[in-house]
């Protein structure tokens, strides 16, 4: 009795010795997967910015306060419309002192067209009304004193003392009649003529410096942008307004460098953004950068995506999410990226038959994130092996746990 009580614990160790072997030496255990066959999308995922079309930007020509906005955010104008109003007190006193230097020289100008001033010309005509007087009297007189001689009853010096006077006379009305033409002589004139051409020209220039104050539109469109306040001082050059043509817009698509070669014109892209989740745009890449530029960790092209905004729900200046399309087969044999390996420098699979390893290499077609089409070496329905840290080889038996089996 006691010797079956021995060999009953030894015989339990034995059999324990014996199921580690067999467990050890027993087929490794891997989880498949089933190739499919189905479409398969190459969709590259990154993200960009919107830019209308068309657009341009309002900005000051000359220093000042922008007095008036005549504009705001989402308003459509037209082409030549004003945006804004910048006033300076410089340009608006320049221009009041042209004006009245015009006004000055004009008035000069018309009074010596006229024949001189008027004071001056009041005064000689005064003059020669009064010796006209006399003249016409001393004639009355001349002529009865002739009127007597011819009785005798006068001297011919008498008439002389008349005529002498009248003479005298005429030569006072001669005196003012020239003192009069001279007032005002073609030289003059030229002069007068030349200051107000100065001063008109004045005029010119400070009425162009005050609509240089006057901002418009050379294009119509939407305001998708507004910087300023109104009451703000505005250097040259500082930007008022973005106008542009918003039913259409140009997205600017960050590609990473590496991934460039994925992206061709013509390809399909969609555009979504985080502020109307569930909304869409459909676009087209139209062209591919022309440089590579850093932003921020990375190196990317700016690939250009137009899409149409016919409702305006899209805004310039929106951070979009971008994904393109940049290759499609209709009918695929596909297999998860985790099943690829490389042995040997050879890119392929192990596919199981028969609960046996078969190493296939194989031709990768389409690609996206997580699964590849395969053109050569596994047909749809056979079993690939996914990812495993077990060392595998030819020939292996394995036992298969199909992916959804392990789920």
């Amino acid at each position: 009795m006691k010797h079956v009580l021995w060999i009953l614990p030894v015989a339990l160790i034995a059999a324990g010795i014996w199921w580690a072997v067999q467990i050890k030496n027993g087929p490794v255990e891997v989880r498949y997967t089933v190739a499919k066959t189905g479409p398969l999308v190459d969709t590259l995922i990154t993200n960009g910015k919107v830019e209308p079309v068309a657009y341009t930007g309002v900005r000051a020509e000359r220093a000042g306060v922008l007095a008036r906005l005549r504009v705001e955010k989402g308003q459509e104008v037209a082409a030549g419309a004003v945006i804004a109003e910048i006033e300076s007190a410089e340009w608006k006193n320049a221009l009041e002192a042209a004006e009245a230097r015009v006004a000055q020289i004009q008035a000069e100008l018309n009074t010596q067209q006229s024949g001189g001033r008027a004071s001056d010309l009041a005064d000689i005509d005064g003059q020669l009304a009064k010796l006209l007087l006399e003249r016409q009297q001393a004639e009355k007189e001349l002529a009865a004193v002739r009127r007597l001689i011819e009785k005798n009853a006068a001297t011919k010096q008498e008439a002389q003392v008349i005529e002498d006077r009248i003479a005298q006379i005429q030569q006072q009305r001669n005196a003012l009649q020239s003192r009069r033409a001279v007032l005002f002589t073609p030289a003059d004139r030229g002069v007068l003529e030349a200051r107000l051409r100065e001063a008109r020209t004045a005029v010119a220039n400070a009425r162009d410096k005050q609509a240089q104050g006057i901002l418009r539109t050379p294009i119509g469109g939407v305001v998708y942008q507004v910087d300023p306040r109104a009451g703000a001082f505005l250097n040259p050059g500082d930007l008022v307004a973005n106008i542009g043509k918003v039913d259409e817009l140009l997205v600017k698509v960050f590609v990473d460098e590496p991934e460039l070669g994925r992206v061709a014109p013509g390809m399909g892209a969609v555009i979504t953004w985080d502020a109307m989740p569930g909304k869409h745009w459909s676009g087209v890449v139209e062209k591919l950068p022309v440089q590579i530029v850093t932003m921020g960790t990375r190196q990317v092209g700016e690939v250009s995506v137009r899409i149409k905004n016919a409702d305006r729900t899209l805004p310039p200046g929106a951070n979009i999410n971008a994904a393109i399309r940049s290759r499609e087969a209709a009918t695929a044999v596909i297999i998860p990226k985790e099943s690829l390996r490389r042995e040997n420098g050879v890119q392929g699979v192990y596919a199981i038959t028969d609960n046996a390893l078969h190493w296939r290499p194989v031709k990768i077609g389409v690609t996206n994130i997580t699964h590849a089409q395969v053109e050569e070496g596994v047909k749809a329905g056979e079993h690939v092996v996914l990812a495993t840290d077990a060392a595998l080889r030819t020939g292996q038996v394995v036992k298969g746990v199909s992916e959804d089996a392990a789920h």
